[in-house]
């Protein structure tokens, strides 16, 4: 898929979405070394947890169409609907299977 080019030079873009965005790095490391440091880490039974890892791999790698491939990675993929959604509540990241 042919992304559309940015109007703006590289030296523009990291002019103006550099600094915001190394803060947003700082964030998420200092959020995995929370992770790292907490009761029960290593256990990686959550799946938020396991998203969350698949979606800064899907980060790290080439290409241009990355912030599509981390919102599916978040995405339930079925179509099917659910049989009822009483008692469940948005959680960011698609558990897997029946909920």
């Amino acid at each position: 898929m042919d992304l559309p080019k940015s109007t703006l030079t590289t030296p523009e873009l990291l002019d103006l979405y550099f600094l915001e965005n190394r803060a947003r790095l700082l964030e998420i490391a200092s959020f995995l070394d929370r992770l790292e440091r907490s009761a029960g880490a290593g256990e990686g039974g959550d799946f938020r947890q396991r998203a969350f890892m698949e979606a800064l791999e899907i980060l790290s790698r080439p290409g241009g169409d990355r912030t599509r491939a981390i919102q599916m990675s978040f995405s339930d993929p079925t179509s099917e609907p659910i049989a009822s959604a009483v008692g469940l509540k948005a959680c960011g990241a698609w558990q897997g299977g029946e909920p």
